[in-house]
């Protein structure tokens, strides 16, 4: 069977606490590239910012943090 674009869930929640967080900097990272970012990776499909941003998140190239805990 092939690859997935997104590559292996379980790594991507590696760079990430949870699977909301993983979409939310995924879309806000696509966002980004769509506006004209560059690229933080050599995998890069111009089309595909969606994909793209997944590949960062896999590489490690994406940072985030977590400014508020969840409602108490």
């Amino acid at each position: 069977m092939s690859e997935s674009v997104f590559g292996d869930l379980e790594s991507l929640l590696g760079h990430v606490d949870t699977k909301f967080t993983l979409v939310n900097v995924v879309t806000k990272r696509a966002k980004q590239l769509n506006n004209g970012a560059p690229p933080l990776t050599e995998r890069v499909n111009p089309n595909k910012p969606v994909s793209t941003a997944f590949n960062e998140v896999a590489l490690g190239k994406i940072a985030y943090r977590r400014v508020k805990e969840g409602i108490k």
